[in-house]
């Protein structure tokens, strides 16, 4: 996977995507549903936001059945992943609240194992 620095910096240029891939750097996946609780934000807006990073080639998304999933794209570059890494640990106090929004949500979806 080949994405530039400009590329990567210009989808995290957005608070809304920061803070879902500062999640998801921290979970294996999550739905929709849960992004929307955890930000506290609306399904269009947070929809919009994950096609975006989807688009830049930062995110990969499985269904199971009614549900979507999202996740770090596999093939990130390790680059990439360092600097989530390390935006991460270096804020935690930013998404924190997330976090704990979503540590209290009830009836989130069951994962089944991801085939592929």
């Amino acid at each position: 996977m080949d994405l530039s620095p400009a590329t990567v910096f210009k989808c995290l240029g957005d608070e809304t995507r920061t803070r879902i891939m500062l999640m998801l750097a921290g979970q294996d996946e999550l739905c929709v549903c849960e992004l929307i609780w955890a930000l506290d934000d609306s399904q269009p807006k947070i929809s919009r936001h994950l096609a975006q990073l989807r688009n830049c080639g930062l995110l990969v998304d499985r269904r199971q059945g009614q549900w979507i999933y999202y996740r770090l794209h596999p093939q990130l570059p390790e680059w990439v992943l360092h600097v989530l890494q390390i935006t991460r640990s270096a804020n935690q106090s930013w998404i924190d609240q997330d976090a704990s929004r979503l540590a209290l949500m009830e009836d989130r979806p069951v994962r089944q194992a991801a085939c592929c």
